[in-house]
């Protein structure tokens, strides 16, 4: 049977990580994946990026009060 042990470290000088855990007995044979957190690209843009950015959008309150404006002045006879 598998057990896992899951545990974040920093990696030193020479790429070298170090896990220490007391659920590791001396002389037992461990497989070990690390997992390389990369930081995030400037492609990954946050969903919040995108709002007033498409066409026809507003990206202020005032924009959108000056249009509501003109729309009004545009239905008066």
């Amino acid at each position: 049977m598998l057990n896992g042990l899951k545990q974040q470290a920093i990696v030193k000088l020479g790429g070298v990580v170090e896990i220490c855990s007391p659920e590791l007995p001396a002389g037992a044979t461990v497989e070990v994946i690390v997992l390389l957190e990369s930081p995030p690209n400037d492609s990954e843009k946050l969903l919040t990026s995108f709002i007033g950015s498409a066409r026809g959008s507003f990206t202020t309150p005032e924009e959108v009060d000056k249009f509501i404006r003109q729309e009004r002045d545009a239905w008066e006879l």
